[in-house]
């Protein structure tokens, strides 16, 4: 039987991607699947288990096993593919149907997320600046339902933390981590509501549907994507229920699939995006809602810190968010820059070790942990972000790497990216050459650059280029922590400067473990602090288990050849949600092998970024498949 769960999400529209699942149905129950009986190498040539079997990394056309499998895919056209279903990708559409009413003409928007509903893929701290979504929907206030946005900053507290005491630091208005008239959110609810306006605006939305391939016309120009094919098998081979994925045709194609997306990757790559650039910089951030006691519950507090437990070269901070929605909820969470050198640094293991804090502990004490989460973040800032318009499309949110680090927010430069790219879309689709001659390629969403560059998200993301950089220093944290206390204080992001990131990317700047010490982290209490196991089940997680891993490997010998010999296998700590291990193998090489847990992966793309290799490749898994967030 084909993959049920993909067909009804299809049908439940009315487009022609609903008819190709009506079709793509009707074709799987028809198609015989033949097995071959030849055997299917599992060594690779130095001996290692084979851990790579998914289709993006293994050529089918030579694998026996799918000799006679039909694998034509089926195709829908759209105007506007939009991939990804975060604010960025629903902001976008938003406006795109917005534009069509004030200038009575018809664009087909179509959004693709890989999440089997909207949200819930969705992680962040968030306190939401509502800039953006006062210029999307300047009436929102008096709107119903009214968008998530039950909890106004009340209180806003900075700290510098030791080991046992909390250093209060001021919070200026005119700093960057200022918090008045914003809101403290769960980002997930927040989506789920745009997601709602778009689908009232005509926006057709189809959850459960990963991209997992760019097409390109003849031209070279980006022509669409594909979805990911169902029903393979774990050792790569086809099942019975195997399942063609379907290719989404579009005049534009824009991708917000959030932070090293895997087509953004591609698509960067390719066309040489970043050159010019510095390598993108990242975080990973970890986080926990918690049910606290009512007696320490303060509705509307902001709370970062900086410091203990990491030291003043590594980036570290923490964030504690008091929600106001009829239960006493904390948001929670700790980043930490993947720029970090000590490879058996676990940023799980300083997150709940941050907990145990005395100042921090209290907030905990007596509570009850509800979920749990992770993601990589953008920190590289102004210096790293790629050239955002490629031919056929542009990168939106992100994607596009759009973060502002001292301020520690994104979903507004988010949503502002989507909305400039979709006036540049309407124009090109409206009043563009291509259009004028019918065309169905050669459509780029053209001034989308220009606009972002010139608008006040893009001069927000100039004025504090510096600040992050500014902690690469002999000073580290501190020296930071004085540049924005001065220079930036002084300059408000006018100096005729612009500070660079180390040289080679944040995987580049890992020691060897000979030239590191280990780091003794306390074990759990099971109250403040927990393991990586019972955290991961708080996240939802879940993937069809006989499926390829969708954390590919461009060699399956690196992870013990160089991985464990060099750095001592830093993806078994790095890595947020257990999924990688080495384990003993008395028929390997070197007596270990990897092994990939991808049922377990939270999609946080860390693996992609931090690998000292860069053997890692994040693919899509089948659709719908990952963490099941509620409101985080």
């Amino acid at each position: 039987m084909p993959n049920k769960h993909c067909v009804t999400l299809a049908m439940q529209g009315s487009s022609g991607l609903a008819c190709a699942a009506r079709r793509l149905l009707n074709h799987a129950a028809r198609q015989k699947i033949v097995r071959a009986t030849r055997p299917y190498s599992t060594k690779t040539a130095a001996g290692n288990t084979r851990v790579t079997t998914h289709y993006k990394k293994v050529d089918r056309s030579k694998d026996p096993r799918w000799k006679d499998v039909d694998m034509t895919r089926f195709n829908d056209e759209t105007d506007v593919l939009i991939v990804g279903g975060g604010p960025a990708g629903l902001s976008a559409a938003i406006r795109l149907k917005q534009l069509c009413k004030e200038h009575s003409k018809e664009v087909k928007v179509t959004v693709v997320e890989k999440a089997a509903e909207l949200g819930s893929h969705t992680l962040s701290g968030a306190v939401l600046e509502p800039r953006a979504l006062d210029e999307l929907m300047h009436d929102w206030e008096y709107m119903r339902p009214p968008p998530p946005l039950h909890t106004p900053v009340a209180d806003d507290k900075m700290f510098l933390l030791t080991e046992n005491s909390a250093v209060p630091l001021p919070i200026l208005p005119s700093l960057p981590m200022h918090n008045e008239g914003n809101y403290i959110v769960r980002l997930g609810n927040f989506v789920k509501w745009l997601g709602e306006r778009a689908e009232e605006a005509g926006v057709e939305i189809y959850p459960g549907y990963g991209g997992v391939e760019v097409l390109y016309h003849e031209d070279g120009s980006v022509k669409g994507v594909a979805t990911n094919d169902v029903g393979v098998a774990k050792d790569g081979s086809p099942k019975e229920s195997f399942e063609r994925g379907m290719e989404l045709h579009a005049k534009l194609t824009l991708l917000g699939e959030g932070c090293r997306g895997s087509l953004s990757k591609e698509v960067i790559e390719r066309f040489a995006l970043g050159k010019g650039k510095q390598p993108m910089s990242y975080g990973i951030g970890i986080k926990e809602l918690w049910e606290v006691d009512p007696a320490v519950h303060q509705p509307g507090l902001v709370e970062h810190t900086a410091g203990w437990p990491v030291d003043r070269h590594t980036w570290g901070g923490s964030f504690l968010y008091h929600l106001d929605e009829g239960t006493p909820m904390v948001a929670t969470g700790y980043v930490i820059g993947l720029d970090y050198q000590n490879p058996y640094l676990n940023p799980f293991k300083e997150f709940q070790r941050w907990k145990t804090h005395p100042h921090v502990r209290r907030t905990f004490e007596g509570g009850k942990r509800i979920s749990y989460g992770a993601r990589a973040l953008n920190e590289g800032g102004w210096q790293c972000i790629p050239k955002l318009e490629f031919p056929g499309g542009a990168l939106i949110g992100c994607s596009a790497g759009l973060l502002n680090v001292p301020k520690v927010k994104g979903t507004h430069l988010a949503m502002k990216s989507g909305m400039l790219a979709a006036e540049a879309c309407f124009r090109e689709l409206t009043e563009g050459p291509a259009s004028a001659e019918g065309k169905v390629s050669g459509f780029q969403v053209a001034g989308y650059q220009q606009a972002f560059d010139d608008s006040w998200a893009g001069q927000e993301l100039m004025s504090v280029r510096n600040i992050r950089p500014s902690a690469h220093g002999p000073l580290g944290l501190y020296g930071m922590m004085a540049y924005t206390g001065v220079v930036y204080w002084a300059l408000r992001g006018r100096e005729p400067w612009t500070l660079d990131h180390p040289v080679g990317g944040d995987h580049a700047q890992l020691k060897k473990a000979a030239e590191c010490k280990e780091i003794d982290y306390p074990k759990p209490d099971g109250k403040i602090s927990f393991d990586l196991l019972s955290s991961v089940a708080l996240s939802g997680t879940n993937h069809e288990g006989d499926q390829p891993p969708h954390l590919t490997l461009r060699d399956d010998d690196t992870p013990t050849a160089r991985n464990l010999a060099d750095y001592d296998g830093p993806e078994q700590r790095f890595c947020p949600a257990g999924v990688y291990e080495f384990v003993d193998d008395g028929n390997a090489p070197s007596g270990k092998r990897l092994q990939i847990n991808a049922q377990n992966c939270v999609h946080c793309k860390t693996c992609d970024i931090k690998d000292p290799s860069q053997n890692i490749d994040w693919c899509v898994p089948e659709g719908g498949g990952g963490p099941a967030y509620s409101g985080m």
